[in-house]
């Protein structure tokens, strides 16, 4: 028997199933899932506060702006790296904690440090076939872009839950991840566009909450266009940074256990007897 058929996300799902699944396993891990978010979003909120986009809107001189951008450039890679590995570590701890209570977060982000590397080439590798991807489906117009976007993003969560169970081997990983995603193609393409969609509602639901104490600022910017800058600053308000950190920490846990849900998904449909 598969060592993964005994995990809570392992099954064969349909919509229902796999949302219901989703949202009990997010539930029953809701403290650890979390406090790994939480630490992520504070680090990237305060690291994003010392990016200073607002110094652009006084600048005039394109070239002068180009050359501030690229400044930009290396701290928002740092960044990018930092998400990387946390959503390395979460997506270890989503795959094997349930199958070992003795996995908890600081051996699973110890353990999970074998993958990342391996999942840096991919992610970059990605990038680049996206790039292409969408730069042909802008030719195909807003269609054409739409699509794209959601099949790379489709392919995107498959990886991590691919690698982590069948071994870091980047040729494997993604020879499987495009197998499993395209076995049941149109599904899963049908699971990520209803995931996606109530991610962005309750993203901008709980953004709006958020954004209330400090609604004077917003109201000011939106009415004088010359107050937007106040905006740009509201970014580095303390309690603003600490509540949109708690929001990210309440999202962020939701995508790396809707990938093991699309991964187990295929797995056991793989391994179901004819």
């Amino acid at each position: 028997m598969d060592e993964f058929s005994k995990h809570p996300l392992y099954k064969i799902h349909n919509i229902d199933s796999a949302m219901s699944s989703l949202w009990d396993f997010y539930k029953k891990k809701f403290l650890s899932l979390f406090i790994i978010s939480l630490v992520l979003s504070l680090i990237i909120q305060y690291a994003s506060t010392l990016i200073n986009f607002a110094e652009l809107q006084s600048i005039t001189d394109m070239e002068e702006m180009l050359t501030r951008i690229q400044d930009f450039i290396v701290p928002i890679l740092i960044i990018s790296v930092i998400s990387l590995l946390f959503t390395t570590i979460l997506q270890y701890y989503i795959i094997y904690n349930p199958l070992d209570s003795e996995e908890n977060i600081l051996r699973c982000a110890v353990k999970s440090l074998r993958y990342f590397i391996p999942y840096l080439i991919i992610m970059i590798l990605l990038a680049f076939v996206g790039s292409l991807a969408l730069f042909l489906g802008l030719v195909a117009l807003i269609i054409g872009i739409f699509f794209v976007a959601l099949y790379l993003l489709m392919i995107y969560l498959f990886i991590l839950p691919v690698m982590m169970a069948e071994g870091p081997n980047i040729a494997n990983t993604i020879i499987r991840t495009f197998t499993l995603a395209h076995r049941n193609f149109w599904p899963n393409m049908g699971w990520t566009a209803v995931f996606i969609i109530i991610l962005i509602v309750v993203s901008i639901i709980l953004s709006g909450i958020i954004l209330i104490p400090f609604t004077g600022s917003f109201m000011k910017a939106f009415v004088n266009p010359q107050e937007a800058g106040n905006l740009i600053e509201l970014t580095t308000n303390p309690v603003f940074i600490i509540l949109s950190a708690a929001v990210n920490a309440l999202i962020f846990p939701v995508l790396p256990i809707f990938a093991s849900i699309l991964y187990f998904n295929g797995k056991a449909r793989e391994e179901e007897p004819a």
